[in-house]
Parts: C-alpha cells; structure tokens; sequence
C-alpha cells in the first residue's frame, strides 16, 4: 500500500511561540509562518567578524535604500559597533539607538514580530540570540493630497484626507496646534489589525463622551476592517434608523470645526473618510463653507437648503393627496389642466410617481457608477429621453415628470450626500400614505418621522438638538449663521 504524501499539507506552527537563539530554527519556523508569500524576503548576511544574520521584509513595503545605505552597509564594511560584544550585541543595537532609524523595538515572539514586518519593518535576526530587532523603514505608494471630490466648497481648503492615516493626523495637527489634541491609537481585525485613532481635544470634548466612544471601539470584536463604515456601524446606537448618526467627511477643516465643538473624530487606516461623533439633523444641512462666507448669504442659502429639503420629500406626496383624493383644493385652471393631461394615462397617479421614482433613483445610480466621463450624460440625458418618450407614449403624463424631477433635484441642494439618502427612502412610504389616505396620509407620515427624530440619541446627543430639547444659545446657529464682531 503506498505511503500517502505530505505534499502540500502546511504544517502547523503556532505564531506565538518565543524566538530560540538557534538562527537555522528561526528561520524554519518564519519560512512556515511566512509560507506561500512570495512577497516575504529574506536575506541572509554574514558579518566581516563572521557573525550570521537574517534579514525580514516584505517587498514594496519598505524604503530599500535607506536599508541598504544607513543599516545594512554599515554592518557589512563595519560589523557590529566595537565595545558591545561579538553575537549578544545586537540585541542592543535597539537599546543603544545604534540603528539608523527613527523607530526601532526588540521583540520575543514570532506573532509579534510577523505583524510588524507585515506592516513595513524590516526584521534582523542573529544566530545566538533569542530576539528580534525590528526597524520602521517603512516606504509604500500612496495617493497625493488633493480636493475634496464630495465636499465642494466654494471657500476654504482644497486638502482632502488620503488613504494613510499619518497623513490624515498631520493635516489635522496643522490646524489645531495644541498639546490639548490627543490621538488614542486602537489596532481592530483579527486579520486586518487596522489602525484606528481616536482624536478630540482635552477640555472640551466632555469625558463622558470620550469613555462612551473609546469603550465602544475598544470592544469591537471584528475578522477585517476595510473602511471607516464599519466601525460606523458598530459603535452607533440605531442600526435601522435611515439616518445617518455620525458624519463623514473627507474634509480637515470639518473634523477641525467638529472637534472645536467638543466632538469626537474616528480615524481609519485605509480610507480617506473620517467620522466626526456625535451628529445632530441640522448638521447634515450645513455646508463647510457655511462659516467662511459672509452670515447674510449664509442665513439665506441656509433656509433654501430647510425649504428645499422639505420640499424633496414632500411635494410628490402632496402632489397625489391633492389630484387623487383634494382636488377642491387646488386652483380649478390648474386642476383641469392637469386632469386634461392625465386623460390618456393608462396608470392611477400614485403608479405613475412609483415608475417614475424607481427610474430616476435607478438613473441616478447609474450616473455614479459609470465611468466619470459618460456618468453625469447618461443621467441627466437619460432622465430627459425616457421622460418625453413616456409623456408621448402615453405611459406617464407630463406633469408627473415635473413633480419628480422637481423632487429629485431639490435634494441636490443638501450639502452632505449621505444625508440626501434618509430623504429618499422616505419619499417611497409618505407615496404609499398619501396614495392610500391623502394628506391624512401624509401628516401621519411625518408624524411617525418626527417621533422617530425625536427619539434618536445617539451617543446622548438628542438628534434635534437644539430645537427638542430647546436650549436657547444655540437655537439662534441653526437658523442664522451670527455675524463675528470685533470685541471694541
């Protein structure tokens, strides 16, 4: 009977076993640990006094020249700094800032030291000692800074944060210059081990707060995280409310504005969105250029955005209460005029703003996922064709492709994409109110909105502050941006 084979069968070897002072055992158990990368390099190194290295990394992640030029020449034309000993000497090396870079730490445990070559050290072994040392050379290619993509703003900074996450704390420190500014580091993923800060300023950011949000994050339990929507996810209080309780932005001066304020920011490794906690509805109407122009255009384009936003969710409800079960209510010219137009549909009103919706909102979908050069033609012109065929079929009348393109592009006018997303799903429910009670329908829908606002606390914040509860120093900055006076 022939022997079966071992071929292929990965042996098991556990990553948290503690370095041996036998360099040939060392490496065996990094090549299993490290089995099937090819992106794990390891180079072996013999000393001029003869002593026998290992040198770790992963390729593309580390700066070769500076290996190269302040590490590893030295040691080769050199050999381990005089004064130290021959083999036990380089476990000193770290101690003794004997190695040419800014960060270096000893550790004991393969499990240790595989995390941080994956993360872009550079690993020495020496064969007689049962130890690490590990250098931060770490050099990979990242995106450039630049603006913002979904926060325009007329004013104001054109930075907008990148994927690395040192990057992102640094523009953040350029504008907040205080030792007050504290970044916790937090390390999430059991196969990801993502890097997350938490960022506020001590003294104003109360501690209740601060224990909440680091208690919540601390306790994730998670195999990856690849964006910051997953620690969203995890550490808000209503999963299922359609609206957003903490903001995203990709803008420095926003979580600057938002920390100033005695809020709290999340900072991701990998992504360039950063959740500034908690997030009030008023917050998901203000623009970031709302405090850099003049308070007079600001207070005006600040009501625009409330009537427009209310107008987006509303007026298609409105539009089949009125037609379908209040005619009475409406000017008679234009009762007829639109009864006249509706003579050849073959659909009941409330049909025709569902088709309509469901094509617009799937237009809109596909404007965002096509290539940027042909998405924004396909939508808008998409919209125009299907609508007039429609309308000169005689699927739809006309006035239907008004009032839902008159909807579908107030919600334009909110400042924060994501809070546009709760105003549409909504619109789909207060259609089939109005469709079945009129504009009972619809004042129970807003109704049921209102209480669920109402009762949205997220963190402790109450989700319309300061409107409910009412807190007087603040009422004012909702509807009015104050002008800033110079104290005489």
């Amino acid at each position: 009977m022939p022997k079966p084979s071992n071929e292929g069968v990965t042996s098991q070897v556990n990553p948290a076993r503690t370095v041996s002072s036998s360099l040939k055992d060392n490496e065996q158990t990094l090549i299993s640990i490290f089995e099937h990368c090819s992106d794990i390099v390891f180079r072996r190194v013999t000393l001029r006094d003869d002593a026998k290295l290992l040198l770790l990394y992963v390729d593309g992640m580390i700066d070769k020249d500076l290996v190269q030029n302040t590490i590893l020449k030295p040691l080769l034309y050199e050999g381990v700094p005089q004064g130290l000993g021959v083999l036990s000497s380089l476990a000193q090396m770290c101690e003794m800032e004997l190695v040419a870079a800014l960060q270096t730490q000893k550790v004991s445990t393969f499990e240790e030291a595989a995390d941080l070559i994956l993360k872009g050290n550079v690993a020495f072994l020496a064969d007689g000692e049962a130890s690490v040392l590990l250098a931060d050379v770490s050099q990979y290619e990242t995106r450039s800074i630049e603006e913002p993509s979904t926060e325009a703003a007329l004013r104001g900074t054109r930075e907008s944060f990148t994927e690395l996450l040192r990057t992102n704390t640094t523009l953040l420190r350029r504008i907040i210059v205080t030792t007050d500014l504290k970044m916790e580091p937090f390390e999430i993923g059991k196969f990801t081990k993502t890097e997350v800060v938490l960022a506020y300023i001590k003294g104003i950011a109360t501690p209740d707060l601060i224990n909440e949000v680091r208690t919540r994050i601390a306790g994730i339990d998670i195999q990856s995280v690849l964006e910051s929507g997953y620690i969203e996810e995890y550490i808000e209080d209503s999963s299922y409310s359609p609206f957003p309780q903490m903001q995203s932005t990709e803008r420095a001066d926003v979580v600057a504005a938002g920390l100033l304020e005695g809020r709290i920011a999340v900072f991701v490794n990998g992504t360039p969105i950063v959740l500034v906690v908690p997030m009030t509805f008023w917050d998901g109407l203000q623009a970031p250029d709302d405090y850099y122009e003049r308070f007079l255009y600001v207070t005006m384009n600040r009501w625009i955005r409330y009537l427009f936003a209310l107008f987006s969710i509303l007026f298609p409800s409105v539009y089949i209460a009125l037609t379908t079960y209040h005619p009475e209510m409406m000017p008679p010219k234009l009762m007829m005029s639109i009864t006249g137009l509706r003579e050849q549909s073959p659909f009941p009103t409330v049909i025709e703003v569902f088709l309509m919706e469901f094509m617009f909102e799937g237009l809109r979908e596909a404007g965002i996922r096509l290539p940027q050069q042909i998405g924004p033609l396909v939508s808008i012109v998409g919209a125009l064709v299907i609508g007039q065929a429609a309308v000169q079929a005689g699927i739809i009348s006309a006035p239907i492709v008004i009032v839902v393109s008159a909807a579908g592009i107030s919600s334009f006018v909110i400042p924060r994409y994501r809070f546009g997303y709760p105003l549409r799903m909504l619109r789909f429910p207060l259609l089939v109110l109005s469709g079945l009670f009129g504009l009972f329908g619809v004042a129970l829908g807003l109704i049921m909105i209102l209480t669920h606002l109402i009762q949205l606390n997220p963190l402790g914040t109450p989700y319309l502050e300061p409107i409910a509860p009412t807190k007087q120093n603040k009422l004012k900055n909702v509807f009015l941006r104050r002008p800033r006076r110079r104290t005489s």
